[in-house]
């Protein structure tokens, strides 16, 4: 799978229906996850999404999801850049480039889906998602 770059949108507990409008609006297929399909089925936020994914026919792609549960969801905050693939050598260069003189909020590190994942602010107060796909993410 090649990389990809495309926005990453955090919503304040309405995920679910933006990505449903994103749909109409654009078209293609929709994919959702909620934070119960990941371990949290008996939370108050087991039916919010922890990661939704729109490809459309044009080539399009928006991420999005709830706010995880502690973080506070505010208008500036609500995107970031994801960077994706399963190119692991090129994708860990990509992280340490924009988290060097950065701050990292989520270190690179493998998560529980499955994947190796970090989040970071780079020196220009840009937000990033750096993630490694499953089979080549070593963690």
């Amino acid at each position: 799978m090649p990389s990809r770059l495309n926005p990453y949108i955090s919503f304040g507990g309405d995920a679910r229906q933006a990505m449903e409008f994103y749909k109409e609006v654009f078209g293609g297929e929709l994919k959702l996850n909620t934070y119960g399909d990941f371990g949290r089925p008996d939370t108050p936020e087991a039916d919010k999404i922890m990661h939704a994914m729109l490809e459309t026919p044009s080539g399009f792609t928006l991420m999005g999801a709830d706010a995880p549960p502690g973080t506070e969801h505010s208008t500036g905050n609500n995107f970031a850049v994801s960077v994706s693939g399963d190119d692991e050598a090129e994708l860990r260069g990509y992280w340490e480039k924009l988290s060097a003189d950065g701050t990292v909020s989520v270190p690179m590190e493998k998560q529980m889906w499955g994947d190796v994942f970090g989040m970071c602010t780079d020196r220009f107060g840009v937000m990033w998602m750096v993630d490694i796909t499953g089979a080549a993410a070593n963690g």
